[in-house]
């Protein structure tokens, strides 16, 4: 597709009822919503009729339980696995793609090829795993450790775990399952590849019993920006999400991850960028900064405060006052390094006391906030798309699914008026909608050399 014909990939990040801290305590939410089958498929459909590109679920493998009273004012936004919910959904969509977040520190990678193998036959294609490497304390303890693992060596581990995973999906070619019954030949022995790997952190042997994924892989999808993460992003990731404030800093981490790809054997075109953005969306500019207010004024400190300290990785910020000047020495965390320095830039930038702060990224935790018209907002997402700062946009609403319905209802149709969205989906698979080629299988890649 030719730059003049580039179109815009969108996202719809489900989480919770919405992402704003205080999307439970708005009166129109339902806080019950996100453990309804119902709703969750209420919420797929919607997302599918507008034709996003793929519908996303993130996930943490524990529950923070140090502080219940902060824990009792805040909506659980992780009550099912996601991979069950994508599974739940795919029966009753067609065409949306289906991403699912799972961390590999946590879980064999055995276990993940055959689970996503799975997801993706059982969608005809539509499947996506959003790697992440779990950064918090409470996750550690859930199995049994007394400290996480060190920041580096968890990229380390997840590069070596993505090759694991990628021969377990290798084990047949795509044609190996004959099924002949005239010579009793189930599958052809020669398009059988059993994984033998020996590496640092993983000895597999062995191999997986599904068929080779409708989509060769699934599609790979990473949302780390620190530069362990922005490394292994290069190496491995097909869509990156990623949290940015200005379309300066949008274009930087872009053309920079970008350009570290060949140094992986891969294209620039092979990586798919999408910022996070938190729209608030009225008929007027007056109703979607009403709209905004309403939320911002439920915000309870303590909540604001845990969000906080979750993300920069401390628990001290308790000690400061919350009108006085976010603290700029912090220890550097092995938790969420990107998010820490995020938020430590934009307070000395701003000059952001810690509740001014938390107010600010309250709607998106870090991510880009619009509040405006469809046209305001279109005109935002057009600039950063046209500049070189994105390839599209992965959609927090800020409450579900209201904030969902706000933006297919009034940006989408202004989006494709513009021709910047598509109308129909022209694919069935994943890859297909981001126009992502299908990895051939290495079998073939190796005896054309």
């Amino acid at each position: 597709m030719s730059n003049a014909h580039r179109q815009m990939h969108l996202g719809a990040f489900l989480y919770g009822v919405g992402h704003h801290l205080a999307a439970w305590r708005d009166p129109q939410v339902d806080p019950g919503a996100a453990t309804s089958i119902d709703e969750l498929q209420r919420w797929a459909r919607l997302a599918e009729a507008a034709k996003f590109d793929a519908i996303f679920f993130a996930d943490n493998v524990g529950m923070a339980t140090d502080n219940p009273d902060a824990l009792a004012k805040n909506a659980l936004p992780y009550p099912f696995d996601p991979l069950l919910v994508q599974a739940a959904l795919s029966a009753v969509t067609s065409r949306i793609g289906l991403v699912a977040t799972v961390s590999t520190s946590y879980l064999p990678p055995y276990h993940l090829a055959r689970k996503f193998a799975t997801l993706d036959h059982l969608s005809r294609g539509r499947s996506g795993w959003n790697l992440v490497t779990s950064g918090s304390q409470f996750e550690a303890r859930s199995f049994g450790l007394s400290q996480q693992t060190a920041h580096s060596e968890r990229y380390e581990r997840a590069h070596e775990y993505v090759k694991v995973v990628k021969g377990l999906w290798d084990t047949w070619q795509d044609d190996a399952w004959t099924h002949d019954k005239a010579v009793n030949e189930f599958f052809d022995t020669k398009k059988l590849h059993p994984l033998a790997h020996d590496g640092q952190f993983y000895s597999v042997h062995g191999g997986l019993q599904a068929p080779r994924p409708i989509q060769g892989y699934p599609v790979l999808v990473q949302a780390g920006s620190s530069e362990d993460g922005q490394d292994l992003a290069a190496a491995t990731a097909e869509v990156v999400f990623t949290a940015q404030q200005s379309v300066e800093g949008a274009r930087a981490f872009y053309d920079g991850l970008k350009s570290r790809a060949p140094r992986f054997g891969r294209q620039a075109s092979d990586i798919k960028i999408l910022p996070g953005i938190s729209p608030f969306v009225g008929r007027s500019e007056q109703e979607a900064q009403e709209k905004y207010e309403q939320l911002q004024a439920r915000i309870d400190p303590a909540i604001g405060l845990s969000l906080l300290s979750k993300m920069v990785g401390t628990a001290d910020l308790g000690k400061y006052p919350l009108d006085g000047p976010f603290p700029q020495n912090l220890p550097r965390t092995e938790g969420w390094q990107s998010r820490q320095a995020l938020f430590t830039e934009l307070a000395a930038k701003e000059n952001l006391t810690i509740r001014k702060l938390y107010e600010r990224v309250a709607s998106g935790r870090g991510h880009w906030t619009l509040v405006g018209t469809a046209s305001s907002i279109a005109d935002q997402l057009e600039h950063w798309f046209k500049s070189g700062a994105a390839d599209g946009f992965n959609i927090l609403a800020p409450t579900l699914p209201f904030g969902l319905q706000d933006f297919v209802t009034l940006v989408i149709p202004e989006l494709q008026r513009r021709g910047l969205f598509r109308t129909e989906y022209q694919g069935s698979t994943l890859r297909e909608h981001l126009g992502l080629a299908r990895p051939a299988h290495p079998f073939f890649q190796t005896h054309r050399r």
